[in-house]
Parts: C-alpha cells; structure tokens; sequence
C-alpha cells in the first residue's frame, strides 16, 4: 500500500537527515566544502547587496516550486554573513515565496496553479481548506504540509491576506532556525547536534502532519 504524500515526505526527511548525518562525519565531503567556501565567500563579499538579494529570490523559488530548494546554499550564507543574519534572509525569502504563491493563484487562477504543484494534493486540500478556515487550522496547514502548497490553495481560497502572512511567517520561522543551525551542525562536524536537532524537526513534522489529518478527518 503506497504512503501518502505527507508520510512520503517525512520519509524523505529521514533520509535526508542520515545522508547530512554521513556528510558531517566525512573528511572528503568537509574538505570539499571548505573548498566550496573558499571560493564562494569572497565573491559574494564584494556584492554583499546582490549577494543578499539572490540568496531571498532563491529562498522564495523554493518556497513556491516543489523540485526546487535553496538549502544547498545556507552553508554559503552563513559563512558569509553568520547565523543570525541568514535566518532573517531565509525567513524573508519564504515569505516572499509564500506571498507570490498566494498571489499567482489569487490573479491568475487554478489553470496556473495546477501546472505548478500537484493537481492530487491541490484537490485534496483545496476541498477541505477555505476562506472560512479558522486561523488554528491553517496554522497547522502551513506547518504541515510541504511549503510551496499552501499558498496556492488559501490564494484560491480567497483566504485573507492579512492573516494569511502573519500565519506564513510565524509558521516558517521555526523551519528558518532549524535550517541554519542544521547547516551550522553541518559546517562544524557536531553530529550529535546535526542528528537531534534533524530528530526534532522530523517528529514535529509528522505531529503536523497527523494531527492536521486528524483535523480534516482523513
């Protein structure tokens, strides 16, 4: 019997988490990202501005593109410009992402959407989430559920945007920190850290996940 998408997408995060975990304690994979480092750190440090810039632009492309993520670059951006700074970058970068997700779908309709996310887990939702959902249960939609589709099924929901922001970036700032210091576990070899910490954000994931499914009575 094949998993549902949500449970396939926890699945993913586990093993994710044991290819950093192996990453981490690799001496070949650490001298070929100090390489990496090496080279990207100063050229994004002569253009700290469009640096910044393309970092958020491709921080909202992942938030809006399921094949698409940028977490291949935040061990860049914080050997550049710290942990705090690239939390605040990352977070922005989602809620743009979020914010052009619900726009597209609000303008532009569900003939777009569809090309863009998964037309079975837009139905599945789209028939259970509307403009009259409480804020509780989007909150836990946004928590839930893979980042690029919310915005999608509230922007052809109609769902306020007002509230549909404040749930966007209190949802993504925990997925923001746990990121960064993922990578910042990574950069430094704790693997301790780098395995509890991805353990944490799996489990709160899958609680997400269940209970929203709960919610909605699937």
């Amino acid at each position: 019997m094949p998993l549902p998408a949500g449970w396939k997408r926890v699945l993913l995060l586990l093993l994710l988490l044991g290819a950093l975990v192996l990453l981490a304690s690799s001496g070949a994979f650490q001298s070929l990202l100090a390489q990496v480092l090496a080279k990207a750190g100063p050229i994004v440090g002569e253009h700290p501005f469009w640096g910044a810039a393309l970092f958020v632009l491709l921080s909202a492309l992942s938030a809006m593109l399921a094949f698409f993520s940028s977490a291949v670059l935040v061990p860049v951006a914080i050997h550049t410009w710290g942990e705090l700074a690239c939390v605040l970058l990352l977070w922005l970068g989602w809620i743009l992402g979020g914010a052009c997700a619900y726009g597209l779908a609000r303008f532009w309709g569900r003939t777009l959407v569809r090309r863009l996310v998964s037309a079975e887990l837009l139905a599945r939702y789209e028939d259970r989430i509307s403009r009259h959902s409480s804020w509780g249960l989007v909150l836990l939609f946004q928590l839930a559920v893979p980042s690029e589709l919310p915005g999608y099924v509230l922007g052809l929901a109609r769902y306020g945007l007002r509230r549909y922001l404040a749930i966007l970036a209190l949802a993504e700032l925990p997925y923001a920190v746990g990121t960064v210091y993922l990578g910042s576990s990574l950069l430094a070899r704790r693997t301790f850290v780098l395995l509890a910490l991805g353990a944490l954000g799996i489990l709160f994931s899958a609680w997400a996940l269940y209970t929203l499914r709960k919610r909605l009575g699937s």
